[in-house]
Protein backbone atom coordinates (compact mmCIF):
# COMPACT_ATOMS: atom_id res chain seq x y z
CA UNK A 1 0.00 0.00 0.00
CA UNK A 2 1.26 3.28 -0.79
CA UNK A 3 2.42 5.88 1.95
CA UNK A 4 0.73 9.69 2.05
CA UNK A 5 2.43 12.52 2.87
CA UNK A 6 2.27 15.99 3.08
CA UNK A 7 4.54 18.23 2.17
CA UNK A 8 4.35 22.08 2.52
CA UNK A 9 6.17 24.60 0.70
CA UNK A 10 6.23 21.86 -2.14
CA UNK A 11 5.81 24.32 -5.05
CA UNK A 12 9.88 25.43 -5.00
CA UNK A 13 13.58 24.57 -3.85
CA UNK A 14 13.57 21.97 -1.06
CA UNK A 15 9.95 21.11 -0.78
CA UNK A 16 9.61 20.12 -4.46
CA UNK A 17 12.61 18.17 -4.64
CA UNK A 18 11.45 16.19 -1.78
CA UNK A 19 7.99 15.40 -3.06
CA UNK A 20 9.52 14.73 -6.43
CA UNK A 21 11.69 11.87 -4.96
CA UNK A 22 8.55 10.78 -2.56
CA UNK A 23 6.67 10.26 -5.46
CA UNK A 24 9.50 8.49 -7.40
CA UNK A 25 9.66 6.30 -4.26
CA UNK A 26 5.84 5.43 -4.75
CA UNK A 27 4.34 8.20 -2.30
CA UNK A 28 0.98 9.82 -3.05
CA UNK A 29 1.64 13.24 -1.93
CA UNK A 30 0.13 16.35 -1.16
CA UNK A 31 1.54 19.09 -2.37
CA UNK A 32 0.86 22.23 -0.24
CA UNK A 33 1.53 25.85 -1.12
CA UNK A 34 0.77 29.17 -1.61
CA UNK A 35 0.41 29.35 -5.78
CA UNK A 36 -1.61 27.13 -7.46
CA UNK A 37 1.17 27.24 -10.76
CA UNK A 38 3.70 26.33 -9.12
CA UNK A 39 2.51 23.04 -7.29
CA UNK A 40 0.86 22.26 -10.57
CA UNK A 41 4.74 22.78 -12.10
CA UNK A 42 5.81 20.36 -9.45
CA UNK A 43 3.40 17.83 -10.27
CA UNK A 44 4.19 17.88 -13.78
CA UNK A 45 7.53 17.98 -12.97
CA UNK A 46 7.26 13.94 -11.82
CA UNK A 47 5.82 12.73 -15.18
CA UNK A 48 4.23 8.91 -14.82
CA UNK A 49 3.73 9.64 -11.37
CA UNK A 50 2.18 12.76 -11.61
CA UNK A 51 -1.20 11.04 -10.90
CA UNK A 52 -0.10 10.30 -7.13
CA UNK A 53 0.33 14.13 -6.69
CA UNK A 54 -2.12 16.26 -5.33
CA UNK A 55 -1.77 19.95 -5.38
CA UNK A 56 -3.72 22.04 -2.55
CA UNK A 57 -2.85 25.41 -2.34
CA UNK A 58 -2.31 26.39 1.55
CA UNK A 59 -0.64 29.37 2.79
CA UNK A 60 0.43 28.22 6.65
CA UNK A 61 0.58 31.37 7.88
CA UNK A 62 -3.49 30.95 7.77
CA UNK A 63 -5.37 27.81 9.88
CA UNK A 64 -8.25 27.81 7.80
CA UNK A 65 -5.89 26.66 4.89
CA UNK A 66 -4.15 24.36 7.22
CA UNK A 67 -8.02 22.39 8.30
CA UNK A 68 -8.86 22.66 4.13
CA UNK A 69 -5.56 21.15 3.57
CA UNK A 70 -6.02 18.02 6.25
CA UNK A 71 -9.80 17.48 5.62
CA UNK A 72 -8.74 17.23 1.65
CA UNK A 73 -6.10 14.80 2.39
CA UNK A 74 -7.63 12.74 4.96
CA UNK A 75 -10.85 12.75 2.73
CA UNK A 76 -8.82 11.60 -0.53
CA UNK A 77 -6.69 8.90 1.35
CA UNK A 78 -8.10 8.25 4.95
CA UNK A 79 -4.99 8.31 6.18
CA UNK A 80 -1.39 10.41 6.70
CA UNK A 81 1.91 8.58 6.74
CA UNK A 82 4.35 11.54 6.66
CA UNK A 83 4.33 15.34 6.90
CA UNK A 84 7.94 17.27 5.96
CA UNK A 85 6.80 20.57 7.53
CA UNK A 86 9.06 22.70 5.27
CA UNK A 87 7.41 25.78 4.39
CA UNK A 88 9.16 29.00 5.63
CA UNK A 89 11.15 32.11 4.75
CA UNK A 90 12.97 34.92 6.06
CA UNK A 91 13.36 38.83 6.28
CA UNK A 92 15.48 41.07 5.34
CA UNK A 93 18.96 41.20 7.14
CA UNK A 94 19.01 44.34 9.20
CA UNK A 95 20.12 44.90 13.16
CA UNK A 96 18.23 43.37 15.57
CA UNK A 97 17.10 46.82 16.82
CA UNK A 98 15.17 47.93 13.25
CA UNK A 99 13.47 44.83 12.32
CA UNK A 100 9.79 46.19 11.88
CA UNK A 101 7.20 44.31 14.26
CA UNK A 102 5.25 43.56 11.63
CA UNK A 103 8.17 41.07 9.79
CA UNK A 104 8.81 39.52 13.10
CA UNK A 105 4.98 38.28 13.23
CA UNK A 106 5.09 37.35 9.89
CA UNK A 107 7.93 35.18 10.30
CA UNK A 108 7.10 33.40 13.21
CA UNK A 109 4.06 32.84 11.98
CA UNK A 110 5.46 31.36 8.65
CA UNK A 111 7.94 29.38 10.89
CA UNK A 112 6.79 28.53 14.04
CA UNK A 113 3.03 28.90 14.18
CA UNK A 114 2.22 27.41 10.64
CA UNK A 115 4.55 23.98 11.52
CA UNK A 116 2.89 23.71 14.86
CA UNK A 117 -0.39 23.94 13.34
CA UNK A 118 0.14 21.52 11.09
CA UNK A 119 1.53 19.30 13.44
CA UNK A 120 -1.43 19.47 15.82
CA UNK A 121 -3.69 18.15 12.69
CA UNK A 122 -1.34 15.26 11.53
CA UNK A 123 -1.42 13.59 15.09
CA UNK A 124 -5.21 13.91 15.17
CA UNK A 125 -5.25 11.79 11.74
CA UNK A 126 -2.07 9.46 12.65
CA UNK A 127 -2.86 8.41 16.36
CA UNK A 128 -6.28 7.57 15.08
CA UNK A 129 -5.85 5.60 11.86
CA UNK A 130 -5.02 2.17 11.50
CA UNK A 131 -2.44 0.95 11.23
CA UNK A 132 -1.07 3.62 14.17
CA UNK A 133 1.20 6.14 14.16
CA UNK A 134 3.77 8.14 11.22
CA UNK A 135 6.39 10.24 11.14
CA UNK A 136 7.05 13.99 11.03
CA UNK A 137 9.58 15.77 9.63
CA UNK A 138 10.46 19.42 10.54
CA UNK A 139 12.77 21.36 8.39
CA UNK A 140 15.07 23.00 10.72
CA UNK A 141 18.25 24.98 9.49
CA UNK A 142 22.03 25.58 10.18
CA UNK A 143 20.67 28.41 11.48
CA UNK A 144 18.74 26.19 14.58
CA UNK A 145 22.36 25.67 15.67
CA UNK A 146 23.79 29.05 14.72
CA UNK A 147 23.04 32.44 13.57
CA UNK A 148 23.87 34.64 10.81
CA UNK A 149 24.36 38.52 11.16
CA UNK A 150 20.86 40.24 11.53
CA UNK A 151 18.93 37.15 11.31
CA UNK A 152 16.99 37.45 14.44
CA UNK A 153 13.34 36.63 13.76
CA UNK A 154 14.47 33.23 11.30
CA UNK A 155 17.31 32.37 13.47
CA UNK A 156 14.83 32.96 16.73
CA UNK A 157 11.96 30.28 14.95
CA UNK A 158 14.88 27.55 13.78
CA UNK A 159 15.52 27.39 17.06
CA UNK A 160 11.94 26.97 18.37
CA UNK A 161 11.75 24.44 15.59
CA UNK A 162 14.07 22.61 17.35
CA UNK A 163 11.72 22.46 20.59
CA UNK A 164 8.86 21.78 18.39
CA UNK A 165 10.57 18.28 17.51
CA UNK A 166 11.37 17.56 21.02
CA UNK A 167 8.16 17.98 22.40
CA UNK A 168 6.77 16.39 19.66
CA UNK A 169 8.57 13.28 19.98
CA UNK A 170 8.31 12.95 23.48
CA UNK A 171 4.25 13.82 23.80
CA UNK A 172 3.85 11.57 20.73
CA UNK A 173 5.68 8.50 21.30
CA UNK A 174 2.81 7.16 22.77
CA UNK A 175 0.72 7.39 19.59
CA UNK A 176 3.74 5.50 17.72
CA UNK A 177 4.30 8.83 15.80
CA UNK A 178 8.23 9.17 15.42
CA UNK A 179 9.22 13.02 14.98
CA UNK A 180 12.62 14.07 13.46
CA UNK A 181 14.56 17.37 12.01
CA UNK A 182 16.69 18.38 9.32
CA UNK A 183 19.03 21.21 9.40
CA UNK A 184 20.22 21.87 5.76
CA UNK A 185 23.02 23.95 4.87
CA UNK A 186 23.17 25.95 1.75
CA UNK A 187 21.49 23.56 -0.47
CA UNK A 188 21.22 25.16 -4.14
CA UNK A 189 17.54 26.65 -4.59
CA UNK A 190 16.24 29.79 -5.43
CA UNK A 191 16.07 30.88 -1.82
CA UNK A 192 20.06 30.54 -2.10
CA UNK A 193 20.87 32.23 -5.03
CA UNK A 194 21.99 34.73 -2.73
CA UNK A 195 24.92 33.15 -1.60
CA UNK A 196 26.37 33.08 -5.21
CA UNK A 197 26.91 36.71 -5.08
CA UNK A 198 28.24 37.23 -1.19
CA UNK A 199 26.67 36.96 2.30
CA UNK A 200 27.73 38.79 5.55
CA UNK A 201 30.07 36.64 7.53
CA UNK A 202 30.43 37.42 11.74
CA UNK A 203 33.81 38.73 11.38
CA UNK A 204 32.25 42.06 8.87
CA UNK A 205 33.52 40.58 5.60
CA UNK A 206 31.27 39.15 2.63
CA UNK A 207 32.02 36.03 1.35
CA UNK A 208 30.33 33.50 -1.42
CA UNK A 209 29.65 30.37 0.39
CA UNK A 210 29.29 27.11 -1.25
CA UNK A 211 26.19 24.95 -1.68
CA UNK A 212 25.32 21.66 -2.59
CA UNK A 213 22.59 19.99 -4.72
CA UNK A 214 18.83 20.43 -3.40
CA UNK A 215 18.82 16.26 -4.18
CA UNK A 216 20.70 15.41 -1.42
CA UNK A 217 18.30 16.47 0.92
CA UNK A 218 15.30 14.91 -1.04
CA UNK A 219 17.25 11.59 -0.79
CA UNK A 220 17.99 12.44 3.07
CA UNK A 221 13.96 12.26 3.57
CA UNK A 222 13.33 9.94 1.75
CA UNK A 223 16.27 8.19 3.86
CA UNK A 224 14.27 8.96 7.05
CA UNK A 225 10.94 7.65 6.24
CA UNK A 226 12.40 4.56 5.13
CA UNK A 227 12.95 3.42 8.75
CA UNK A 228 10.43 2.04 11.10
CA UNK A 229 8.33 3.84 13.46
CA UNK A 230 10.27 2.03 16.29
CA UNK A 231 13.49 4.07 14.31
CA UNK A 232 13.99 7.47 14.28
CA UNK A 233 16.61 9.94 12.98
CA UNK A 234 15.89 12.81 15.52
CA UNK A 235 18.73 15.36 14.42
CA UNK A 236 20.30 15.56 10.89
CA UNK A 237 22.23 17.72 9.26
CA UNK A 238 23.15 17.81 5.53
CA UNK A 239 25.36 20.43 4.18
CA UNK A 240 27.79 21.68 1.92
CA UNK A 241 30.73 20.39 2.63
CA UNK A 242 32.82 23.47 2.63
CA UNK A 243 30.48 26.06 3.59
CA UNK A 244 31.42 28.14 6.74
CA UNK A 245 29.37 26.38 9.50
CA UNK A 246 31.80 24.71 11.52
CA UNK A 247 33.19 27.29 13.21
CA UNK A 248 31.36 29.67 12.00
CA UNK A 249 31.60 32.85 14.11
Amino acid sequence: MAKIAIITGAGSGIGRASALALLKNGYKVALAGRRQDALDETAKMAGNNAPNAMAIPCDVTKRDDILNLFAKVKAAHGRLDLIFNNAGGGAPPVPLEDLPYETWLTVVASNLTGPFLCTQEAIKIMKDQKPRGGRIINNGSISAHAPRPYSVAYTSTKHAITGLTKSTSLDCRQYDIACGQIDIGNAATPMTDRMTKGVPQPNGTTMIEPRMDVEAVAQAIVYMDSLPLDANVQFMTVMATKMPFVGRG
